[in-house]
């Protein structure tokens, strides 16, 4: 089965690529052709995360098994067709973790009768930007279990150092 995959790049102009890929390849392979459709050398780290249709952050998906035991989930042990189940299936897709380029991934047609060459670049859309955006990434501020103010942490009075107390 082959799968139309649209690949949207988080920046303020549309920069969109959908890419025509055998669903029996895995997400590793999904990586190397999104790098280089929006013309990046594939080389740098990058993580799929599944997601929800509100495009909620959720598990986490590495180019590498980071295990000591090599157990671990890894885009080389993705296969798309158990990933990607079903038209409108996402994942967000990021690249460069110094930069953090960051992608909307989503299946948009499966079952594409196509004669050339897989994987490929069926439609391109928009520049990519020379640097990424800057992201900012901002916490929920949740209720504290204890109670405590983030001011009470803030103030240390005087300790300067713990040779200065006598236990």
């Amino acid at each position: 089965m082959i799968y139309k995959i649209r690949a949207i790049l988080d920046v303020k102009k549309d920069v969109i690529r959908d890419v025509l890929i055998d669903s029996s390849n895995t997400l590793e392979d999904l990586h190397t052709i999104i790098a280089n459709a929006f013309g990046f050398n594939g080389q740098e780290m990058a993580s799929f995360y599944r997601t929800d249709d509100e495009w909620n952050q959720g598990e986490e998906i590495p180019l590498f098994d980071m295990s000591d035991a090599g157990e671990s989930i890894s885009m080389q042990k993705c296969i798309l067709v158990e990933n990607l189940t079903k038209v409108g299936d996402k994942f967000i897709y990021v690249y460069d973790f110094m930069s953090m380029w960051t992608f909307f991934i989503e299946l948009s047609e499966s079952n594409i009768k196509t004669e050339s060459n897989l994987p490929s670049i069926a439609f391109s859309f928009g520049d990519v930007p020379e640097t990424a955006p800057e992201k900012e990434f901002v916490a929920d501020k949740s209720e504290d279990p204890f109670g405590l103010d983030d001011d009470e942490f803030d103030n240390f009075g005087s300790f300067e150092n713990i040779d200065d107390y006598d236990f």
